[in-house]
C-alpha cells in the first residue's frame, strides 16, 4: 500500500463532474477519482473548515464513532473493478480491528474530518491501473492551477 495525500476536489470541465485528486506522498503519481456532488461538497466543507447548522452525514458518523469509542485507523483504496473504485475503513474498538467496505469519496470525507495524520493508502494495483504521472514542469503548473481553483471554489459550486 502506498500512502497518499488529498490534493483537493475540483469540477472537471466540460462534464461538470467532481473529481478528487490524490498524490503519492513519496512519489510523483496522482490518482484522480470521479465522485458525486454530495461527497465533493462534504469534502470541500471539511477542507475549508465550514460548519453546517445541522450535522452532515460524515459529521454524524464521526460523532457516533467518538461516542462509541471507535477509532478510524486508516483509509485504504483497495481495488478498481470495471471502472469502480473500492475502499475500506479500518476501524478499531477495544483492540479489535474491523474493516468495512466504503466508497473512496466517503472514506476520504471521513478522513479529512479526523486530521492530516490519518493515513490514506492506495494499493499498488490501483496506481498501476489508474495512476497518472505528470512531468515535473507540468506537475507544478497543474498543482498551482488546482490550488488557485480550490481558493476560489465554494461548496455551492457542487450543487
Amino acid at each position: 500500500m502506498i500512502r497518499v495525500t488529498l490534493i483537493g476536489v475540483r469540477v472537471e470541465v466540460p462534464s461538470n463532474q467532481p473529481i478528487m485528486l490524490l498524490r503519492e506522498v513519496d512519489g510523483q503519481r496522482y490518482l484522480p477519482i470521479f465522485i458525486g456532488s454530495p461527497e465533493a461538497t462534504a469534502i470541500v466543507y471539511a477542507l475549508q473548515g465550514m460548519e453546517t447548522p445541522r450535522p452532515m452525514t460524515h459529521d454524524l458518523f464521526v460523532t457516533v464513532m467518538g461516542d462509541f469509542q471507535v477509532e478510524l485507523r486508516q483509509v485504504a483504496i483497495t481495488a478498481l473493478q470495471d471502472g469502480t473504485f473500492y475502499a475500506e475503513l479500518e476501524l478499531v474498538r477495544d483492540g479489535a480491528v474491523q474493516r468495512i467496505s466504503s466508497r473512496p469519496s466517503d472514506a476520504i470525507a471521513l478522513a479529512v474530518r479526523l486530521g492530516d495524520e490519518l493515513p490514506i493508502l492506495v494499493s499498488e494495483d490501483v496506481f498501476e491501473e489508474a495512476g497518472v504521472l505528470f512531468e515535473e514542469e507540468q506537475e507544478e503548473e497543474e498543482i498551482e492551477e488546482f490550488r488557485a481553483f480550490l481558493d476560489e471554489i465554494t461548496p455551492e459550486d457542487f450543487a
